[in-house]
């Protein structure tokens, strides 16, 4: 099966690459194509690696694009039916390729399957970035089935049900190219952070849908890109946010949704305050300021995304949570989103 797909790896200067391709070609089975796009000098991470394992093939960048324009970049030199974007600082185990391939064979409405992530760093849990797949909001915010923002699961095998997701985390993702051509690849305006929820939900209104295939599992060093405790982390990850409710919430949501998300960013540039993680502060505020003095920006953006917009596209609402994950952490405790989003099979 493995004939079927190709593995693209966006990399940028990760000491982890050679261990990545090592879990990659001894679990993969039969020959992979695997592509590496690098975005920006040739480091040493590079070198080794191209000595290491000759086969890969090395896409370059002549200067840091970023890992939405480095994903788009190996994609386009696809020419498999899917492909794998993996990022260059996790570890895959044995068989973890052939159940996300099933589940795409076995239904061809799915477009994007995720594995379970798990952390490489902290052993028992479920990866921070993408954990077993994720959900949203009716705001717009993100959580995963087993990471509610500040709170990190343990796996103890509960979600280890194939269940339909709003989103697959591009940490470990599996696509249907001849999905992700007709919607588009990865906006490159991004930058970073948000893209691949952009994707999904994209896929969604085109009619797909998207899986989470927790038999699958791959190991995640989250967070090694960009440390947690930078500005333009926090600028990147409420920028991309706002921008993505406004590309794709349908127009009578959106003039409900964006005056709460005005404020809410107030608020969380006060969080920030009070928790005393000053260079975050102002990272709600210059994400706002964008949107406001870059109005043709995201009207541009948006009508690229509505036009996809099937009518009654019957996927828009799988993984999406009706209430707010803000409301249900702070004022109510709720940290599992199991609590919220309850299991197939669960009362």
């Amino acid at each position: 099966m493995s004939a079927a797909v190709t593995i693209v790896i966006p990399h940028h200067r990760a000491e982890t690459l050679c261990d990545c391709l090592r879990a990659l070609f001894s679990h993969g089975g039969p020959p992979l194509r695997v592509i590496v796009v690098d975005d920006g000098p040739d480091a040493p991470s590079i070198q080794r690696a191209r000595k290491e394992f000759p086969q890969i093939e090395v896409l370059r960048n002549q200067r840091n694009l970023g890992f939405s324009a480095s994903c788009n970049r190996g994609l386009e030199a696809v020419r498999t039916p899917y492909a794998v974007l993996l990022n260059d600082d996790t570890r895959v185990t044995a068989n973890w390729l052939e159940p996300l391939l099933g589940a795409a064979e076995s239904e061809p409405s799915v477009a994007a399957c995720q594995p379970k992530l798990l952390s490489a760093g902290q052993p028992g849990r479920l990866d921070d970035g993408g954990a077993a797949g994720g959900y949203i909001d009716r705001l717009g915010f993100p959580f995963c089935r087993g990471r509610l923002l500040y709170h990190l699961e343990r796996d103890r095998g509960q979600y280890d049900r194939q269940v339909p997701l709003f989103w697959a985390c591009g940490s470990a993702m599996l696509l249907r190219l001849e999905a992700v051509r007709r919607i588009g690849f990865l906006d490159p305006e991004y930058y970073m952070h948000m893209e691949e929820i952009d994707l999904c939900w994209r896929l969604h209104l085109a009619g797909y849908r998207v899986m989470a295939v927790p038999s699958s599992v791959v190991y995640h060093h989250s967070g090694r890109s960009l440390s947690a405790a930078t500005f333009r982390r926090a600028y990147l990850k409420h920028r991309n946010n706002l921008v993505m409710v406004c590309k794709n919430v349908g127009a009578g949501s959106l003039l409900r949704i964006l005056p709460l998300r005005c404020c809410l960013e107030v608020l969380a540039s006060l969080g920030y305050l009070l928790r005393g993680q000053w260079r975050q502060v102002p990272a709600p505020l210059a994400a706002l300021l964008w949107c406001l003095t870059h109005p043709l920006n995201l009207r541009r953006r948006r009508r690229q995304s509505q036009a996809l917009l099937q009518g009654g596209a019957a996927s828009v609402d799988e993984g999406v949570y009706q209430g707010s994950i803000l409301y249900q952490y702070f004022v109510r405790g709720v940290r599992e989103a199991s609590a919220l989003m309850p299991e197939e099979g669960e009362s």
